[in-house]
């Protein structure tokens, strides 16, 4: 296993729709997502998507930690991996909400997102995967698969007023109205 350099905002490797995964099982893909692993596991964060290791391939993980599904108000999500991800939005229904990246380190910013998807996918052992999410894990989940189609929560703002740098909020920035919480230390990937 290695730990993986992370890609930041203006790489080209972002800005581009990442490749279908042929054979979700491939020795070649468990060896990125243990290597993915690894590297979050390092930084810290709670999400990862393959183009931010600089690999251009449908593969993400992330997980939802029990301490910030209490404050989210959601349930509590295993590490998860998902190669080759589709997220079908259930509603017209969107919140704002804090979040960070590993690829814009430094900046949080509010961002929309569905409130409530369904999404599935394969894991490299082969098993389908469908679920349906709502709140956190629905924004942790649309966050994960935009950098599969080169799209940064930035790019997803609607009021660049509240893109700031993380350690900033301390003064008292408000949480957007219909927002889903704060930030964590933790950036969502």
């Amino acid at each position: 296993m290695a730990i993986l350099k992370i890609a930041r905002m203006g790489h080209p490797v972002l800005r581009r729709r990442a490749e279908p995964v042929a054979d979700p099982t491939a020795p070649e893909v468990r060896r990125l997502v243990a290597d993915m692993l690894e590297t979050l596991a390092d930084v810290g964060g709670i999400g990862l998507a393959a183009p931010q290791v600089h690999v251009p391939q449908r593969v993400v993980l992330f997980e939802v930690p029990a301490g910030r599904a209490d404050r989210e108000g959601g349930d509590a999500v295993p590490l998860t991996v998902l190669v080759n991800p589709e997220i079908e939005p259930l509603g017209p229904e969107t919140a704002l909400g804090w979040e960070a990246c590993l690829s814009v380190p430094g900046l949080t910013g509010a961002v929309p997102r569905h409130t409530r998807i369904r999404y599935r996918g394969t894991t490299p052992a082969g098993e389908s995967i469908e679920r349906v999410a709502e709140g956190f894990h629905a924004r942790v989940l649309q966050h994960e698969c935009d950098h599969l189609e080169g799209i940064l929560y930035p790019m997803r703002m609607t009021d660049l007023s509240l893109l700031v740098f993380a350690d900033e909020l301390r003064h008292g920035i408000p949480t957007p109205a219909g927002g889903d919480g704060g930030t964590d230390e933790r950036a969502v990937g």
